[in-house]
């Protein structure tokens, strides 16, 4: 008889990744790290927890995206109150703040619950190519595209 395999907080070996995003397309790049950041990546992935590793994002702001959606794509946030609707362009965003898309992008396809929480506290987005954790010593990752 076959069994589920689950993995056991002693199996689970947390890497750092760092991914330079350099003329990467965001939506494909986003995609590789959220899957690494659920850990689809290991043989002993398990839905129900967090077997995933870290991943570091240098040159956030050098990312490239597709057809119109620089000037076409509209990241929106609601209050709740009377006329508390935000919208800012993907353009003005880059511009503002190029970790918040980067960031975003890889939240929105995590799971919404607490465990996928837990797994965007391991992401680390930095807009240039410096980043403060080499003592996590990182494995450079080679996003494909």
């Amino acid at each position: 008889m076959k069994r589920t395999y689950t993995a056991k907080a002693e199996d689970i070996k947390r890497k750092w990744y760092i991914v330079d995003a350099n003329g990467q397309i965001l939506g494909r790049m986003a995609a590789q790290i959220a899957a690494i950041l659920r850990g689809k990546h290991k043989p002993i992935y398990t839905p129900h927890l967090d077997t995933g590793d870290g991943v570091i994002v240098i040159n956030a702001a050098k990312i490239k995206v597709t057809g119109r959606k620089l000037k076409q794509k509209v990241y929106r946030r609601y209050s709740g109150y009377p006329g508390g609707l935000k919208e800012i362009k993907l353009e003005a965003l880059l511009a503002k703040k190029p970790t918040t898309v980067i960031h975003l992008a890889v939240e929105r396809m995590l799971p919404i619950n607490p465990l996928g929480r837990d797994m965007i506290k391991k992401l680390r987005v930095y807009s240039g190519d410096k980043h403060d954790l080499t003592g996590l010593k990182p494995i450079v990752l080679e996003v494909k595209k």
